[in-house]
């Protein structure tokens, strides 16, 4: 039987407020995965500081972008520029609503991703939910699937685009809707997430393995 989800990670930004990442090590949480960037110019205030805590407390450090409707190269030199990645580094791009001005279309995230690539070596994991759905519907796009995919959706059963075959990681609460737990030790209620497959594949994928 294949295993069961790893539920070891958690993702967090500016709203999170101060956040005790030791705390979190300590109860489970293997990984975090922290807003770097949004746009072309927007950097989370939280992150450097959070950077370091995650390193500090011996995590796994991930990074993701906010995607806008912005040129996708410049918001992905802006992200790279900004957290200055190395091997360790999980990189992601967060493609949903924007509540602030333009969505960031298709285009635009095909934009980002390849130029990630370009850059470092290796696709960006895509964290998407409704948004994807209603873009694609029924299509497939080949550019964004070679990102792992990173399902965002606060119901009991995962279902995932027709453009991956499965879901790498899966967002299952913002801590307050979706399944429990919704908590962590250190941080409180947040976004929580589980890993499709064990701790070890986990760690391969955050070294820079695409799932």
């Amino acid at each position: 039987m294949p295993a069961e989800p790893f539920n070891g990670v958690i993702d967090i930004s500016h709203h999170n407020g101060t956040v005790n990442l030791q705390k979190a090590s300590e109860n489970g949480i293997v990984g975090v995965v922290q807003k770097a960037t949004q746009g072309q110019t927007y950097v989370d205030p939280t992150f450097k500081g959070n950077r370091t805590k995650a390193k500090n407390a011996g995590l796994l450090f991930g990074a993701y972008h906010f995607g806008t409707g912005a040129d996708g190269v410049l918001q992905a030199d802006h992200f790279i520029n900004t957290i200055q990645p190395d091997e360790s580094t999980l990189l992601v791009l967060d493609l949903e609503a924007n509540p602030q001005g333009p969505n960031m279309p298709l285009v635009e995230a095909r934009a980002f991703v390849t130029h990630v690539n370009e850059v470092t070596g290796r696709f960006p994991g895509l964290y998407s939910g409704h948004y994807i759905k209603a873009l694609l519907g029924t299509q497939t796009d080949p550019v964004l699937a070679q990102c792992w995919f990173w399902l965002a959706q606060y119901g009991p059963t995962p279902v995932v685009p027709t453009n991956w075959p499965t879901w790498t990681m899966w967002q299952y609460t913002d801590g307050g809707q979706g399944p429990e737990p919704h908590s962590v030790p250190g941080v409180g209620r947040c976004d929580r997430d589980r890993f499709n497959g064990t701790e070890a594949q986990l760690r391969t994928l955050w070294t820079g393995a695409n799932a």
